[in-house]
């Protein structure tokens, strides 16, 4: 059987290349893709060639083994139809609607072991933000937000958004995000936020430390833009003893950062966050299975799929990757779809 699959060629260059694909072995099965989602974050440090080439894709991920390096097959949230079974596979899982960390491709054979039958009530469309959700989760958890806390979350891309929603759950004191983009500042209002700022705008500064005047600056930060210029904003935005979380991967791209003046004296704590592992301080109360029954709650709660602004068929996924690439002001979640 040939499938379609999307590869990574060169900086700014993709291709749909049929392969061969193999019959599902013991334990398997075949799942036909009927939607992927493109992150608009780390996808685009690869389509443009700034994913640092040495490092590893993902470590606890089977299907994203191997390195950045070109050609590359790359993705992380696809949900299918499992259409055959392998020898030894349950009956019940034929026609199963599933979730799979798997690239850009027409169909794929996996374990059951690396599905995730969508809950009743949970779409295809709200299924394909399961991995931007988890890292909301994760960023979340890293960040613990604490009753009557000031938060600020800079970046609103669907991760920001997706974390400003939950954040908006808190019994916080204040909660506010910045965004050079229009319209992720009207849907971060909708999801919660008491404002959105444009971080560009020269008055920015000034109404940013009106607002956490009441709290003496901020409690917790998130860096979420993948702009690494941003982290010195974030700095100023801190209070005493205030914590940033840093949840933008930024690939081969630096930036200085002020460490000398605020950061010092504010004894401020700068976290990573990364959704591939857990805190191993929470991993004793906590699994990666604790935090996906946590993330499928969430996606019924929150429903997601209105934050899809555009859908190209796999055949057009170079004209998908142009445009989040030559102007990302337009779209938030951008979807691949498939036909048989």
């Amino acid at each position: 059987m040939i499938r379609q699959a999307l590869f990574f060629l060169a900086p700014r260059r993709v291709e749909i290349r049929g392969e061969e694909i193999p019959e599902p072995g013991p334990g398997q099965v075949l799942v036909e893709t009927v939607l992927s989602g493109i992150s608009p974050g780390s996808e685009l440090l690869v389509y443009r060639g700034q994913a640092p080439q040495e490092m590893a894709v993902d470590l606890t991920i089977r299907a994203l083994a191997g390195r950045f390096t070109f050609p590359l097959k790359y993705g992380y949230s696809a949900v299918g139809l499992v259409n055959r079974l392998g020898p030894k596979v349950k009956k019940s899982w034929l026609g199963r609607l599933v979730f799979s960390f798997q690239p850009h491709q027409s169909h794929f054979v996996a374990r059951t072991s690396e599905l995730f039958p969508l809950p009743k009530g949970v779409t295809p469309e709200e299924a394909v933000f399961f991995p931007n959700l988890e890292t909301a989760v994760s960023l979340v958890m890293d960040g613990r937000p604490l009753i009557g806390e000031a938060a600020v979350v800079f970046g609103q891309g669907v991760v920001g958004l997706l974390t400003t929603a939950l954040l908006s759950r808190f019994p916080l004191g204040c909660l506010l995000t910045l965004d050079g983009y229009p319209r992720r500042r009207e849907f971060s209002r909708k999801l919660g936020a008491e404002d959105s700022l444009d971080p560009t705008d020269p008055q920015t500064p000034s109404r940013l430390e009106e607002d956490l005047a009441p709290q003496s600056g901020a409690d917790l930060v998130y860096e979420l833009s993948g702009n690494p210029t941003a982290l010195n904003l974030a700095l100023g935005a801190c209070g005493l003893g205030g914590r940033i979380v840093v949840g933008s991967w930024y690939g081969q791209k630096q930036t200085a950062v002020n460490l000398g003046g605020k950061f010092h004296q504010g004894r401020i704590k700068l976290i990573s966050s990364q959704v591939s592992t857990l805190a191993p301080e929470l991993s004793g109360r906590w699994s990666k299975a604790r935090r996906f029954e946590v993330v499928w709650r969430w996606l019924k709660e929150i429903g997601p799929a209105d934050l899809i602004t555009r859908r190209f068929p796999l055949e057009q996924a170079g004209e998908a990757y142009r445009l989040l690439d030559e102007d990302p002001s337009q779209d938030l979640q951008v979807v691949l779809t498939y036909h048989s």
